[in-house]
């Protein structure tokens, strides 16, 4: 079985950016697309197009959903679910190769602000996977091939999850940079260290053949600091290492996790780690 990207679209799928996104990416890793529709989902089923589901029915939205697969590049399935997105990704993870869920900014006006970063976190907290979120904009340079992983400087297990960046890397012949911001309050380790996780977590191939680079910087604001990094070094892809306690919070707004897939203007990758 082909590894999988699951595709979060919204009612107005053919306005989802993120399935352009994931369609490109799954022509190198040599993956399928699996197109995820919940109808009680916040972000995919906004209420205020209530009425027009109720017009439309399931049917003409499946009929949609089956046109917009036929017209991708790759493989491509549809679902739609009753259920909650975390219980459907739960489901998907157990048969499939999921390589990571994919989630675009959403395709109606007026979104409330962070709307996407809530259920980029809430997806994690319930249903533990590699996620990709897709800025609206910002994705011009394709294939990304300048990945930039941030890390907050403790030791890391990213488990089965470490093949999500593995994998990126080799289809793409891409390179790994790493930054880590330093805010001071908490203690800075040292460099080695740093990089002996990376390797640690099989995250590059041959870090002797390709050496990586580690970006110290101090900000007072660790997202910005994280953020103007990846501008500086023209990195066109963000991963993030995700701790449980970064999506289990009740104060999402200090997550440094969330400010980053609502503020960056590149895709982010974020891994969720082994606590």
């Amino acid at each position: 079985m082909s590894p999988c990207l699951v595709v979060l679209t919204d009612f107005f799928a053919v306005s989802n950016r993120a399935l352009s996104y994931a369609a490109g990416l799954a022509v190198p890793l040599k993956a399928h697309l699996l197109l995820l529709h919940a109808r009680h989902d916040q972000l995919l089923a906004p209420d205020e197009f209530g009425d027009h589901y109720a017009r439309a029915g399931e049917k003409k939205t499946l009929h949609a959903l089956e046109k917009l697969a036929a017209a991708q590049v790759v493989p491509t399935e549809v679902e739609l679910s009753d259920d909650s997105i975390s219980e459907t990704v739960r489901e998907i993870i157990g048969e499939r190769d999921l390589l990571a869920v994919v989630l675009g900014q959403p395709g109606f006006e007026h979104a409330p602000r962070g709307l996407v970063a809530r259920t980029a976190m809430g997806l994690m907290r319930r249903a533990v996977c590699p996620l990709l979120v897709v800025p609206a904009m910002g994705w011009d340079k394709f294939p990304p091939r300048r990945l930039l992983l941030a890390v907050d400087g403790a030791p890391f297990s990213l488990g089965p999850h470490h093949s999500a960046i593995y994998r990126l890397l080799h289809a793409l012949h891409g390179t790994l940079e790493v930054v880590h911001i330093t805010d001071g309050e908490h203690e800075r380790p040292t460099a080695s260290a740093l990089l002996a996780t990376i390797i640690q977590n099989d995250l590059v191939e041959d870090p002797a053949d390709a050496p990586l680079h580690l970006h110290e910087r101090h900000h007072t604001r660790v997202a910005s600091g994280v953020l103007t990094e990846a501008a500086q070094l023209e990195a066109d892809m963000l991963v993030v290492v995700a701790r449980h306690h970064s999506f289990m919070g009740s104060l999402f707004h200090r997550s440094v996790t969330a400010q980053l897939i609502q503020e960056s203007p590149i895709p982010v990758l974020v891994l969720p780690a082994e606590d």
